[in-house]
């Protein structure tokens, strides 16, 4: 079936759970239903849509910003396909089947403290109850739709690829609430936006925005490390010098390998990719399939590569060690905000550095 008709076809269960959603939010709004502040700085990342948005490079960009003037940061998500239940803080031996790729992501790079609760009220008093060792501040990922708490900076992405006044509700389209939820927002991040848009492109898309007065918008911009070898971080390929000289096999379980799998046919001999599912736990098969696949290109100068969140998954037991004896390489990705990065920096400084605090029990 042709997938606009599908759409269209969808349009009306969309439409009943966007009612769904919208009576949800309003209950928060009139105050039947009970928001949680907490006195400790909440900062959280969300979007109105499913899928990658580059919600992750975004919370390390933030952790990186946060630890620069030294402030005690603890992560909190929901570790979405963990094999955990409850609360966990992780320590230096938890895996993804633990935590969750992106979690582990944030527990491999920074000296943080991460933490994972499907119900983030009872995660934020889990790290209040630390004592000496609570955190200061608390970055929040994917809670945008998370009404019970209420974050003290509340930023929410769109890709700029699927921007979401372009959207509809689920399941037509990846909306999980009407676009209306985007006024919740203080800040507004247009994610991966190509290097070549044009100003007027970008003052096009701010009047489709449509920014309130509290609101402030961003376009931020992939970008994208040296490559490095799974089994030998030191082991790193310069992009614009070496990747030329070699064939690229990508592969990748996350929403959106496009703008991966583009850089790399910019930079490489050639490049095939080969998808599986957003946080795919990869098998021993899928490890065999891809060995396979490597194999059957004749000839030296090639490679494998996949993203840090891949990874995390690769680490897991029972796959961890044919991974590691493979010729994987991993492509770093970093956010970059270009000539507003300070504009944006001292947004959320500002925040962290007030004395405004929530006096609330937190029953």
């Amino acid at each position: 079936m042709d997938k606009n008709l599908l759409k269209i076809l969808l349009l009306p269960v969309a439409y009943l759970y966007g009612i769904i959603t919208y009576l949800r939010n309003c209950l928060y709004d009139w105050r039947i239903l009970r928001e949680r502040r907490f006195d400790i700085h909440t900062i959280g990342v969300g979007n109105l849509a499913v899928g990658g948005a580059g919600k992750t490079p975004l919370v390390e960009y933030l952790i990186r910003l946060l630890q620069k003037e030294n402030y005690s940061i603890a992560t909190l998500s929901r570790g979405y396909k963990r094999k955990t239940h409850g609360f966990v803080l992780a320590d230096e031996h938890s895996t993804a089947e633990d935590i969750g790729d992106e979690p582990l992501i944030y527990k491999s790079k920074y000296k943080v403290q991460v933490a994972v609760d499907v119900f983030r009220v009872n995660g934020i008093k889990n790290l209040m109850a630390l004592g000496e060792n609570a955190p200061k501040v608390v970055l929040l990922d994917d809670v945008f739709q998370h009404r019970a708490l209420k974050c003290g900076l509340s930023i929410v992405v769109t890709d700029y690829h699927n921007l979401f006044f372009n959207d509809t509700m689920l399941p037509s389209g990846t909306l999980r609430e009407f676009k209306m939820g985007i006024n919740r927002a203080d800040i507004i991040i247009v994610t991966k936006t190509p290097e070549r848009t044009s100003p007027i492109d970008i003052r096009n898309v701010l009047k489709d925005v449509n920014p309130k007065a509290h609101q402030r918008v961003f376009f931020s911009y992939l970008k994208y490390g040296e490559l490095y070898s799974i089994h030998n971080p030191t082991d790193t390929l310069d992009t614009l010098n070496d990747l030329y000289r070699f064939r690229v096999i990508s592969f990748a379980g996350i929403a959106n390998a496009e703008p991966m799998v583009n850089y790399l046919k910019e930079y490489s001999a050639e490049t095939r990719h080969l998808p599986f599912p957003d946080h795919h736990d990869y098998s021993l098969k899928d490890l065999e399939d891809i060995e396979r696949y490597y194999n059957s290109f004749e000839g030296g100068n090639k490679l494998l590569v996949t993203t840090e969140k891949d990874l995390m998954r690769l680490k897991n037991a029972g796959v961890w060690e044919i991974a590691r004896r493979m010729n994987i390489y991993v492509l770093p990705v970093e956010v970059t905000f270009k000539d507003k990065e300070a504009e944006f920096n001292e947004l959320v400084m500002k925040y962290v550095r007030t004395n405004r605090i929530y006096h609330e029990k937190y029953s």
